[in-house]
């Protein structure tokens, strides 16, 4: 077996072995529990680190990004966004108790879930990231949608089919564009139980170097902990998306 190829199995075998763990996992036990050089699984590790299928906590251990355990890549652009945005995921998970999202938009108004922290609380928000999302009726999709241009909007409008997924949807086109009016102004949106009964989600924009939007960030939680900590969980999640698009470059306007 020429060298190329045993890299490719190693590189199989160091991802097959991380979906498997759910918690971070240091280097060294890495090269322990599948027997490999050192020299050559540090590689291996850092490489799949820099193309954004392993992130390394404040520790150092790595740990997978939650993407792969469903067979869902990274565009190129997003591997970079993501390995940015999951150590402040993570806190923001551990501090608000509560699932936290990550989602991008193209130009046709497709919504999609890039990473999530899932809530270590015995009754909790999750998705699958493969799951299909409604844009005019998540907070997510409703952040990303107010920030996109005029005309990819309009589009999007004219076209969609507004559906009622719970008895508290909101269907009606000009109070949509309300919505998304005020979503800009407040520098979020809320999702009220109008996607799925009983759950509360609260997102924000993240923005690139640029100043333009690149993701939303969401906090997903039952509607009952929501009312109780609504303060309390959109100061967290305005932290952690500012945190993000610093890292990401991006340097507030007065």
């Amino acid at each position: 077996m020429n060298s190329e190829v045993k890299s490719a199995g190693r590189v199989l075998d160091i991802l097959e072995y991380m979906a498997g763990r759910r918690e971070a996992v240091a280097l060294s036990q890495i090269v322990r529990d599948l027997t490999l050089p050192k020299s050559s699984a540090h590689g291996l590790v850092q490489t799949l680190a820099a193309r954004g299928h392993l992130v390394q906590d404040s520790t150092g251990r790595y740990m997978l990004v939650e993407a792969g355990r469903h067979g869902f890549p990274f565009r190129r652009h997003e591997e970079p966004l993501v390995v940015k945005a999951m150590p402040f995921m993570e806190r923001l998970r551990d501090e608000s108790g509560e699932t936290v999202l990550l989602s991008a938009m193209n130009a046709h108004c497709d919504v999609r879930r890039l990473a999530k922290c899932v809530s270590r609380q015995p009754i909790r928000y999750d998705v699958n990231l493969d799951a299909a999302i409604v844009a005019y009726c998540t907070a997510m999709g409703r952040v990303l949608l107010a920030h996109a241009p005029n005309q990819t909007l309009e589009d999007y409008l004219s076209r969609v089919q507004f559906l009622s997924y719970t008895p508290y949807t909101n269907t009606n086109l000009q109070e949509i564009r309300d919505i998304l009016v005020k979503v800009r102004l407040d520098g979020y949106a809320v999702n009220d139980q109008e996607f799925v009964t009983g759950s509360t989600g609260i997102a924000m924009p993240v923005f690139d170097a640029a100043g333009h939007v690149v993701a939303a960030l969401n906090l997903g939680t039952l509607t009952s902990r929501y009312i109780e900590r609504r303060e309390a969980l959109l100061s967290m999640l305005r932290k952690t998306a500012d945190d993000i698009s610093r890292s990401l470059g991006y340097t507030a306007k007065p």
